[in-house]
């Protein structure tokens, strides 16, 4: 089939990347592989590494409230935050 297609800057980018690292393809062979590879029709892609968040405290203190944020400035800052 043939037909014409818009591409994204970055998605061109990206298609350019993996074709130099296979220049014994063309063009048109690299956008069908990824297009295949994205419809599931290909072998599974690697599996991704988790990313985990660590949390820190904050060490708020716990003579301020935190809902009336102007009022914990002036605390925590002083008058002259401004």
């Amino acid at each position: 089939m043939r037909t014409t297609l818009t591409i994204d800057d970055d998605v061109a980018f990206g298609l350019k990347k993996v074709q130099e690292q296979a220049p014994e393809k063309s063009f048109k062979e690299v956008v069908n592989d990824i297009l295949r590879q994205g419809l599931g029709n290909s072998a599974p892609t690697r599996k991704k590494k988790k990313f985990k968040v660590t949390a820190y405290p904050l060490g708020l203190r716990n003579d301020i409230d935190f809902s009336n944020i102007e009022e914990a400035l002036d605390i925590i800052e002083g008058p002259n935050r401004r």
